[in-house]
């Protein structure tokens, strides 16, 4: 079946006007002023956008996808996130971690994981190994796991500056990006490595010190969780313009062991890298989905737990624009064509031809969302999930 989307306004995520769009076989056949199909004898759905502006699906480039943390003890594993779950939130593409427990879960869940919600309709990869080093791998090694199985496409995620890490030298960290590196490079995927930062004094030392005395580029390391606290997020900034990438998570629980150092809400962080100059193509925004955000007291204790939600992605996009004054087609990018290019997922992240017709419908006036289409399946429509997950 063909389906017709018409009259909406494209955001690709660059403005393109009023444009009518041809779906066919997953992908986007045809962006016009005016398609008209009236003459066809093949079967046509027809979506009426009036009213609608059409963006890429959401990347969310760091979901816990079979849940996380267990820092409390067994009963605050938190649990595995459904369909619904992302396609209410505008996600059409997810990247599965692991985080901090590499022992009770495991590679080959996150993978099983992954392909399910594919089966259910939205498009997933995953990282190789978690919080741990050695990486624990599915096939012996990073390389072999990045040039044998599909849906890995980086390494991580690794933590550093963090009381939960393997605290990592500089040469274990250097011998893992280097491996990563290599296997990306010979199976033509990003092959980047996903690194947590957490709260410790050290912040961005080892990936500084990476970069320096290696020769093993700045943009092959995605550092997540930058909007922590205040210091690490004006850490991050220097960090960017000297040409890394910074990625912001945009659940919302504390997760300093210190009061006063409280987090810098994704929406005013991207104002404030932007001010500084720091190139919005640097910049990304991930959820951290399902994982678990343990608060701690100043000696390291456990205090209490909360998880991390999905839906928090779009929301804070939404609030770049609505609060901080962000034009839409710039703060799309760190949920679209950004995170598609780190990544290098070539069919996702942009309106154009022949890319995968994963879209959004959003609401001209408010930009709540209103209808999800992945790979041109209608998820979602009129904010009424359309398909469920197996057992949802």
């Amino acid at each position: 079946m063909l389906t017709l989307m018409k009259n909406g306004e494209v955001y690709a995520p660059e403005y393109r006007g009023k444009k009518d769009l041809l779906l066919a076989g997953g992908k986007i056949m045809e962006i016009k002023e005016d398609i008209d199909l009236s003459g066809t004898s093949l079967s046509v759905h027809e979506i009426d956008a009036e009213g609608k502006l059409i963006v890429p699906g959401f990347i969310d480039s760091h979901v816990h996808l079979i849940g996380g943390g267990g820092e409390g003890g067994f009963k605050t594993r938190t649990p595995e996130i459904s369909l619904t779950d992302a396609t209410l939130s505008g996600i059409t593409t997810l990247v599965g971690v692991l985080g901090t427990d590499g022992t009770t879960r495991r590679m080959e869940s996150l993978l099983a994981k992954a392909h399910a919600l594919e089966e259910e309709g939205v498009t997933c990869f995953v990282h190789t190994g978690s919080y741990q080093i050695p990486v624990k791998t599915l096939t012996g090694s990073i390389e072999s796991d990045l040039i044998f199985i599909d849906k890995i496409i980086g390494v991580g995620e690794i933590a550093i500056s963090d009381h939960r890490s393997s605290q990592p030298t500089f040469n274990e960290l250097a011998k893992i990006a280097a491996a990563a590196r290599n296997g990306g490079m010979l199976s033509g995927k990003a092959g980047v490595l996903e690194i947590h930062v957490g709260d410790s004094a050290d912040k961005l030392r080892l990936l500084e010190e990476l970069a320096a005395k290696t020769d093993i580029p700045i943009h092959h390391f995605h550092p997540t969780h930058m909007n922590r606290n205040r210091e690490l997020f004006n850490a991050g900034i220097q960090y960017a313009l000297n040409g890394g990438y910074v990625d912001f998570t945009t659940s919302s629980a504390g997760q300093s062991r210190k009061k006063e150092k409280e987090k810098v809400k994704c929406s005013k962080a991207l104002r404030l890298m932007l001010e500084k100059k720091v190139s919005i193509s640097a910049i990304t925004f991930s959820s951290d989905g399902q994982g678990s955000l343990p608060l701690f007291h100043s000696d390291g204790e456990y205090a209490g737990l909360q998880v991390g939600k999905v839906e928090s992605l779009y929301a804070e996009v939404k609030d770049a624009v609505q609060i901080e004054d962000i034009p839409l087609e710039t703060a799309l990018r760190v949920i679209t064509s950004n995170p598609a290019k780190i990544l290098k997922l070539h069919a996702k992240g942009t309106i154009e031809k022949e890319k995968d017709a994963d879209l959004v419908l959003l609401e001209k006036e408010n930009l709540m969302i209103h209808s999800v289409l992945a790979k041109g399946r209608v998820m979602v429509e009129n904010k009424i999930p359309i398909v469920k997950g197996i057992f949802e």
